[in-house]
């Protein structure tokens, strides 16, 4: 098992949209605390409104569900990729360019989802599939790298300094690994597998079309 904590890559502009992406998360992930913590009803109630159903398939649904999350450890979780690897990403693209990035590849994600459980009345919820998208276009654009990593091998924690197209590669296979393996399983929650792998492939995929589309007025 391993978890990076951050990377050598220094970034060329200062991150305002992944920085307020993560802020946005954050806000309403309280909120959902909130609702949790005084009426446990509307708390579900917002995840079946807001979250991404496959069976009652929702364009709205797609944007809103990305800033969702189910719990603790899957928001620290997502952000702290996010705060790793979105500087640079967003260095390379642009701030509105990014923005845009994101969205896609989180909508991308959402898709990967539904062309595996099109029926699945599960809401699918986080940040998880655009953030894919952002790790896939930084191991291209980025392979070489460094990036700090705990490792924990065996009973020992130790921490590596290794190449980004390696850990980001190695977690690309432990997505897809998951994924195939939950083929034929009947799920009631959990991980939406597919919406990683079809995020980091919709961000390997785009991303040179998202550098080459001119947004000059904007930027």
């Amino acid at each position: 098992m391993f978890f990076p904590y951050k990377d050598d890559n220094p970034r060329v502009l200062f991150p305002f949209i992944t920085y307020s992406i993560i802020a946005l998360n954050i806000l309403v992930f309280l909120l959902q605390f909130y609702f949790m913590g005084n009426n446990s009803q509307m708390a579900k109630e917002l995840i079946y409104r807001f979250g991404f159903i496959p069976s009652q398939f929702n364009p709205f649904d797609l944007i809103t569900s990305m800033f969702m999350h189910g719990g603790l450890g899957h928001i620290i979780g997502n952000m702290w990729f996010l705060y790793i690897f979105g500087d640079n990403v967003e260095s390379i693209l642009g701030h509105i360019r990014y923005l845009y990035f994101y969205i896609f590849c989180g909508i991308g994600a959402a898709f990967g989802q539904f062309l595996i459980e099109p029926t699945s009345t599960v809401p699918m919820v986080g940040a998880s599939g655009a953030i894919a998208g952002v790790l896939g276009a930084y191991m291209i654009k980025f392979p070489k790298a460094k990036v700090h990593v705990f490792a924990v091998v065996i009973f020992f924690i130790t921490t590596f300094i290794v190449p980004a197209q390696i850990v980001l590669g190695l977690w690309f296979l432990m997505q897809l690994s998951s994924g195939l393996s939950s083929l034929g399983i009947d799920t009631t929650g959990g991980v939406a597998w597919f919406a990683h792998i079809g995020g980091f492939i919709v961000g390997i995929g785009s991303l040179k079309t998202f550098q080459t589309f001119h947004l000059k007025k904007i930027e």
